[in-house]
Parts: structure tokens; C-alpha cells; sequence
């Protein structure tokens, strides 16, 4: 083989390597770009995921459910009912948290919102000094309070609290709620106008 062709396979095979790196870290950037949200207290970054495990169980959970108010509460008895254990390192992704059957605020949380996209139920995150919560959309439920953004209810769900239900009281003042977030589009809401009533 000439010098020539050696010297220009050479740079052929650096040029790919180089396009393959590129790609490699615009891989890198999209992954932190949807899984990190900045917010008050630093960066949030969710684990959400959806996948055909998730899919099932969620369907599992409320296959004798004739509205959405059933399916929410169905998915979040599954989720209160997972030991409260704080997790000091990462959060656990939903399947870790299925497998260890334990998990903290976090992580039952990501869990709660997957299950609940799955079933194409809107539902954001709440983050809060030391806490992260879940508000899901729902028609008007009589004598439960809701946090209102733009005039429509958006229900607390508490993942923590062993058999809780939909509309869990807002334990937190309005001024420290600082994000409002929708994970799978790492998406901030609009909370200028929120309320809870």
C-alpha cells in the first residue's frame, strides 16, 4: 500500500471517528437536556420512562376502572403501598423501584407519573423544599381542594403517604412551590397565577 493511500485512509477513519464522537455528545446533550430542570434548589433531573412493563402493569391495575378518577386512584394505592425508604443517592428508575420495592419521594413518584402517561393521564411534577409531589388532571371532585393553574384543577397526589387519595392537602405554602414540571417534555409550567382552593 502507498504512502499516499495509507495517509488518506488515515484521515477517512479520523473523520469518522471524529462524526461518531459528534453524534456520541449530541446523544449526551439531549439526554440531560430532557432529564435535567433547573430549578430553586439546583437541578432536577427526572427518571420517567415508559416502557411495555410499565404499560402492562398500569393496565393491570385498573382494568376494572370505567373512568379516570378509579385509574388514578387504582395506580396510586399501587404506589403508596411501596415502602417509604430514603434514597440518598440517585433516583431509582420505575422498574428499580418495582424490583426493590421500596423507594422515596423521588422515586415513587417518577414511578406514579409513568404509570399514569402511559394511560395518557396529564400529570406533572410539584417540586417543594425537600419534597417532589404529583398533581393530575381531573374533573371538578366534589369537597376535595385542588391547586388550580390557569383556572383548571389539577389534583395532589401523594405518593408517600400509605393509602392516600386524590386530593391530598396541600401541606406546603404557595410560595414554595417552585416548579411545576411535565418530565417527558421537561417542560416548566406557569405557576404565576396558581391557587388552592
Amino acid at each position: 500500500m502507498s504512502v499516499k493511500l495509507s495517509h488518506t485512509l488515515s484521515k477517512i477513519v479520523l473523520g469518522v471517528l471524529a462524526l461518531y464522537f459528534l453524534y456520541l455528545f449530541s446523544q449526551a446533550i439531549d439526554v440531560v437536556n430532557r432529564r435535567h430542570t433547573g430549578t430553586n434548589e439546583g437541578t432536577y433531573v427526572n427518571s420517567t420512562t415508559t416502557n411495555a412493563k410499565l404499560d402492562a402493569l398500569a393496565h393491570q391495575l385498573t382494568q376494572n376502572c370505567l373512568n379516570d378518577i378509579c385509574r388514578v386512584q387504582n395506580i396510586l394505592d399501587y404506589i403508596t403501598n411501596i415502602p417509604y425508604v430514603i434514597n440518598n443517592y440517585t433516583a431509582h428508575s420505575p422498574q428499580e423501584t418495582i424490583q426493590k420495592n421500596f423507594g422515596d419521594c423521588d422515586d415513587k413518584s417518577n414511578l406514579l407519573i409513568s404509570l399514569l402517561h402511559t394511560l395518557n393521564i396529564e400529570s406533572y411534577f410539584v417540586l417543594v423544599p425537600q419534597h417532589i409531589f404529583v398533581i393530575v388532571a381531573l374533573d371538578k371532585i366534589k369537597s376535595k381542594k385542588a391547586l388550580y393553574l390557569n383556572n383548571k384543577p389539577y389534583y395532589i397526589l401523594e405518593s408517600t403517604a400509605k393509602n392516600s387519595t386524590i386530593g391530598f392537602p396541600l401541606t406546603y405554602r404557595l410560595n414554595e412551590i417552585s416548579t411545576v414540571i411535565e418530565p417527558f417534555e421537561n417542560r416548566k409550567l406557569d405557576i404565576d397565577n396558581i391557587e388552592y382552593k
